[in-house]
């Protein structure tokens, strides 16, 4: 199989978001706007480029092993695992699954939670045709409605917008704008659940921050942490 040639600025690029790499698995710094896996946009995904990345730098004539754990919303930065092992993606997918993977957001909210922390637990039912999020009210539940836990904490603010760090304890569809949204803290740039006006970017400022877990085959532990946007700066 044949895989384009990448640019200089584009392999450069991919080269200096690498957090982590070995031979089971490589964590890259994904950007606002990137799209995990494909959908029906038929864009190029990170996917795609990583393994146009790897059969470069590599000099691989064949086919390049690369299977998704996990996905990250296309507006959403930081964090996206990928395993480059059969074995590595089944363990990997297993780890997520049982909750064996520790995930840390860093959010943007456009107003002051409160209190500062505090664990929600909503059940949650997702709208296909409009791809949203909705938490069940008034003590109603929906059969097709999936049960949502996260804790969130105050960790900074300036004079417009409050930081917020979000520890992800279930991994459900738009979970933690929805959640947010649902205390009133829709995230800065995300009209879908409420904030006021756009990012100049299209993005919201929701960034996979760090990620704790074992490694699946060397069983080491892991902590990684991903550097934030440059589109944060000025702003936090």
């Amino acid at each position: 199989m044949e895989y384009r040639n990448l640019s200089k600025e584009e392999y450069t690029g991919l080269q200096d978001r690498i957090l982590y790499e070995d031979n089971h698995i490589i964590i890259i710094n994904k950007r606002t706007g990137e799209i995990v896996q494909g959908d029906k946009t038929g864009d190029e995904t990170l996917g795609d480029l990583i393994k146009a990345f790897i059969a470069q730098r590599d000099g691989k004539p064949g086919k390049v092993f690369l299977g998704v754990p996990h996905r990250l919303d296309r507006p959403v930065s930081g964090i996206a695992m990928f395993a480059k092992t059969s074995k590595s993606l089944e363990r990997l997918n297993g780890m997520f699954r049982n909750g064996e993977i520790h995930k840390f957001y860093w959010a943007l909210v456009c107003y002051e939670p409160q209190p500062a922390r505090a664990e929600l637990e909503n059940y949650l039912y997702r709208i296909e045709k409009q791809n949203k999020s909705y938490i069940c009210r008034n003590g109603s539940r929906r059969q097709d409605a999936k049960l949502a836990k996260l804790i969130y904490e105050l960790i900074g603010k300036t004079d417009r917008y409050f930081l917020v760090e979000v520890q992800l304890l279930t991994g459900r569809h738009h979970q933690i704008r929805c959640q947010l949204a649902g205390i009133g803290c829709p995230i800065k740039g995300d009209l879908k659940y409420g904030a006021p006006r756009s990012n100049p970017d299209g993005g919201i400022s929701l960034h996979a921050r760090r990620i704790t877990f074992t490694h699946p085959v060397k069983k080491e532990e892991l902590t990684i942490e991903a550097p934030l946007p440059d589109t944060w700066k000025g702003v936090y």
